[in-house]
This record gives structure tokens, C-alpha cells and sequence, in this order.
């Protein structure tokens, strides 16, 4: 294990480390970050236009007029909060991507989230379902792509038009990347042209039936699943960040896939995904990454000999509860511990199968509403299927996280045993 260790240290951990500080990751991921109220707004506003409870519907259909022909119009309020967040969604990540690239270079991070949207909308985002998820890609690649350009064109002092002395500075600043702003969106107006001419009137949809569709069909499979499941504590063993590096991806899938979710429960269809990051976070990652909770029920039953443990498990225990576990990341530590290595890696693993199954099979809901993440164990797998049967399913998984980690905290417990008898002896 110490050869491994030192193997990693010299050939992985500084690949991973460039990875996870890659701006176009970074950019991705914090514009996900800002908008994820939104998100999980929208999905409450769906699940209070479709609450699982006998007589509601029928109850507020009474209790209010219904509009001829359309949607009775109680349901107005969750079909606003959905407009006002995954409606829009696509404009929010082709503004804050842009912003957050040009800014990484130090430049006018407004000014390339502005330009990114006009760039969008050039590109044939004006189209109602080009602003949903449904254009979600696209919206990242026009956002990377026009962020680049603009923030290189920015750059060249030919392009830049200077302002006497005495204009006010947002103005003299506006002119300066006028002629950048025209270049690039100018590019994306010409490519929107070339796809007409060749026939392609939607290139948002047509780009989601080419790609983005089958992309999430492969990443709805059990194998991507277990892959995710595998991924995040296997970098932070090596004190790696994982949830924050493979984030983009997630919230990649994430996204489209809860608003199809969305759409086929109001429709009354069957739910089309089931990896999605509510999937994760209420029955995989519990208590965190590596289903830490698990590890701090087996500490307080097998393992309170253990000294160390039990200080470090009655500190994070507070914090667990709330899928926050650092503490024991840190401090037990599970990074680079070879005990805790296989059961950190395989519990993921196991729940993953665990939940995968029980959903596919029918047993319990597909998640539908996306709670926060710092929701607690068993909480949030009723919140995220709008069922008891998630509750089950989370409570379940937090007995078999616990049941896998106990034989490694003995394991752990018996050395700490052994290395105070060695220190007695040696007195």
C-alpha cells in the first residue's frame, strides 16, 4: 500500500491537481453553483403542481377557476417558478460560463457574459426550448468558445477603441470591446447561416437529438453510474476535492435529466432518468462523498475503544448529519488511510447498485425534486422521490454503509489496541 501511495503521489495526484484547476472546469462549475437555487426552486415549483396526495387536485381544482383549454390556474405559481428557473436555465450558464472564463484572465467578465448571450441567441437560442435545458450544450459551448474568442480579441489594442479624456469610464469601457463584441457574435450569426443553408433550421434541437439526448441515455446506464459512484472517493482519498472536480459532469447530466424528469411527471408518464444528482445525493453520498455516515454509526458501535475515532466521530457527527464531512476526511483522516481505502471506494459502489436496482425495478420512484444537499439521510430520499419507499430505500443504504465500514474500524480499532500494548511494553 505505501509503494501505491507513493506512486500516486509521483504520477497522479499532480495530473489530477491540473485537472481540477482547469478554468473551463472551474467556470463550469461555479456558474452551476450560482444558479443551483434556481434549480432546486424549480423542481419544488413542479412538486407542488403535482403533490402525491389523494383529493389535492382535486381539491384546489375546486377551490380555484379553471381557464378553458389550459392548465387550471392554481398551477400558474409552480409554472412560473419553473419558467423563472429551468426555462431559462440555458441563458444563465451562457452568461455565467463567459464571465467566469473572461475573468479568469482578468478580463471584462460582464462584457463576455453579455456578449455570450447575444452570441446564443445569434446561434438560434431564441427558440422557447433552446432557453431550457434542452439547449443546456450548446449554451456551454457557445459560452466557452465566445469566451475565449472575446477575451483573445480583447486583448488586441488594434480592436480596442480609446476615449478621450473626460468620458464617464462604463462608457469608455463599453466602447473597448465593442469591435470584439461584433467579431464574435458576427461568427456565430455566419455558422447559424451555414446550418440554414444546409438545411438545419433548429440547430439547438437538432444538436439535442445528435448528442445531448443519447449522451444522457449512456449516462442514465448502471455502468456510468457505478463509474460516478467510483470516481469522487477515489480522488479524495488522495486529498482531492472529487465531488468539485467531476461536478461540471454531473451537473452536466444533472440538469436535463431532472427537467425531463419534470416534464414526464406533470405529463403523467414514466420517469425517463434515474442517475441524476439527487439520485446521489440521497442515496449514495450520505453524509458525503464515500457514505461517511455509515462510518460514524459503525464507530459508535464497534469501534469505541478506539480512542482517536470515537473524538473524531463525535465532532463530525453534527456536521455528518448535514452531508458535511470534512471533519472526517481530515481528521480521522480518510485520506491516505489504508484501512479506510477499500471500504471508502466500495460503499459508494454498493449503494449505487443498491439504489440503481430498487429504482429500476419499480420499488421506489425515480427522483424528481432536487433538495439541497445538505439535506439529511433519509429526509432527503422522501423529498427527492415525493415518497416514503425513498426514505426506505436511504435508511437501508445507511445500515449497509455501516455494516461495510465495521469490520475496517475493528480492523482499525485492534491497531490502535496493538500499537498502546507496544507502547506500554516499551515503558
Amino acid at each position: 500500500m505505501d509503494k501505491f501511495i507513493k506512486w500516486m503521489d509521483i504520477h497522479f495526484i499532480p495530473v489530477a491537481s491540473k485537472i481540477g484547476a482547469q478554468r473551463h472546469l472551474i467556470a463550469i462549475r461555479d456558474a452551476f453553483v450560482v444558479i443551483m437555487p434556481l434549480m432546486i426552486l424549480g423542481a419544488l415549483g413542479t412538486l407542488v403542481n403535482n403533490l402525491p396526495i389523494p383529493g389535492f387536485t382535486n381539491f384546489m381544482d375546486g377551490l380555484f377557476p379553471k381557464i378553458v383549454n389550459e392548465a387550471p390556474i392554481w398551477k400558474s405559481l409552480g409554472g412560473g417558478v419553473w419558467n423563472a428557473s429551468f426555462g431559462i436555465m440555458s441563458l444563465f450558464i451562457a452568461f455565467l460560463v463567459a464571465h467566469n472564463v473572461a475573468k479568469s484572465y482578468g478580463k471584462d467578465g460582464m462584457a463576455a457574459g453579455t456578449v455570450s448571450v447575444a452570441s446564443f441567441f445569434a446561434l438560434g437560442g431564441l427558440q422557447l426550448a433552446g432557453m431550457t435545458s434542452t439547449g443546456l450544450f450548446v449554451a456551454l459551448l457557445v459560452a466557452l468558445i465566445s469566451g475565449e474568442l472575446f477575451q483573445r480579441l480583447s486583448g488586441n489594442k488594434r480592436l480596442i477603441i480609446n476615449m478621450p479624456d473626460g468620458v464617464p469610464p462604463a462608457v469608455a469601457k463599453a466602447f473597448a470591446s465593442l469591435f470584439p463584441a461584433m467579431i464574435v457574435v458576427t461568427i456565430f450569426a455566419f455558422i447559424n447561416t451555414l446550418f440554414q443553408g444546409f438545411g438545419v433550421t433548429d440547430i439547438i434541437a437538432s444538436f439535442y437529438k445528435l448528442v445531448q439526448e443519447p449522451f444522457m441515455g449512456l449516462a442514465n446506464s448502471y455502468p456510468s453510474a457505478l463509474l460516478l459512484a467510483f470516481i469522487a472517493p477515489f480522488l479524495w482519498f488522495f486529498g482531492l476535492h472529487g465531488a468539485n472536480m467531476i461536478d461540471p459532469l454531473m451537473q452536466t447530466i444533472n440538469a436535463p435529466a431532472i427537467a425531463a424528469n419534470v416534464k414526464a411527471l406533470s405529463e403523467g408518464k414514466a420517469i425517463p432518468f434515474i442517475v441524476n444528482k439527487p439520485f446521489f445525493d440521497s442515496f449514495v453520498n450520505l453524509g458525503g462523498t464515500g457514505a461517511t455516515i455509515g462510518l460514524i454509526i459503525a464507530i459508535f458501535i464497534v469501534g469505541r475503544k478506539n480512542k482517536p475515532y470515537k473524538m473524531i466521530s463525535s465532532l463530525s457527527a453534527a456536521p455528518g448529519i448535514f452531508n458535511i464531512n470534512e471533519p472526517m476526511m481530515f481528521g480521522l483522516p480518510i485520506v491516505l488511510n489504508p484501512i479506510m481505502f477499500v471500504p471508502f471506494i466500495l460503499t459508494p459502489m454498493v449503494l449505487v447498485t443498491v439504489a440503481y436496482v430498487a429504482t429500476a425495478t419499480g420499488i421506489v420512484p425515480a427522483a424528481t425534486v432536487m433538495p439541497p444537499w445538505v439535506t439529511p439521510p433519509i429526509i432527503g430520499g422522501i423529498l427527492a422521490t415525493k415518497s416514503m419507499a425513498g426514505g426506505v430505500l436511504a435508511a437501508v443504504n445507511v445500515v449497509i454503509s455501516a455494516l461495510i465500514y465495521a469490520p475496517f474500524v475493528i480492523l482499525a480499532t485492534k491497531e490502535v489496541e496493538k500499537a498502546e500494548e507496544e507502547a506500554l511494553d516499551n515503558k
